[in-house]
């Protein structure tokens, strides 16, 4: 399994750490759901894929909303599935000025077809876009994963970034001390 980026926890084996096996518990029946492994096949942020991306947002909020005591579970669960749609907006002419608004439905869409939602993971998925979507979120962990989303997808594009700025970097000091 992925771990979320920036975590220290090992994901490789969930059931030894009690938080991760908590997790886990939260994702039973969805994680390894072929739809949701199929993610791992498409990009989301630069190198990331959108299983990646998900699991960021879905680890991250649970964590968010466990500290908090609000519902982790269905924060967890939401913050997996609010991506679940397979296509790349990138190439799709369509879809790529109503992108952000779009694909929150598909993934709810897609979302229903494999488990069951309560009302907070509806709403999650349906209004993580926000506000792109016109509609604001109605639950506190709906607003959660919106945000944690955001700063997700900043890490993992800046992740990319930062990694080519420091190999230009490390190519010019290397050809400024060879001369």
């Amino acid at each position: 399994m992925h771990s979320a980026i920036g975590s220290r926890k090992d994901f490789s084996n969930l059931d030894e750490d009690q938080l991760l096996a908590e997790y886990k518990e939260c994702l039973e029946g969805i994680l390894d759901h072929e739809q949701v492994r199929k993610l791992d096949l498409h990009t989301q942020h630069c190198n990331t894929s959108r299983l990646q991306h998900s699991i960021n947002v879905s680890y991250y909020s649970f964590l968010i909303c466990r500290k908090f005591g609000w519902d982790y579970r269905s924060a967890a669960r939401a913050g997996l599935l609010h991506d679940l749609y397979f296509y790349d907006w990138r190439v799709t002419k369509y879809l790529r000025s109503g992108h952000a608004s779009w694909h929150p439905r598909v993934a709810l869409d897609n979302a229903r077809k494999i488990t069951e939602l309560n009302k907070v993971e509806i709403d999650a998925i349906e209004k993580h876009m926000w506000p792109c979507t016109p509609v604001p979120p109605r639950y506190i962990e709906s607003y959660v994963i919106t945000f944690v989303d955001k700063t997700c997808a900043v890490f993992e594009f800046t992740e990319r970034k930062c990694a080519q700025i420091a190999e230009t970097l490390t190519q010019m000091f290397r050809r400024s001390y060879a001369s």
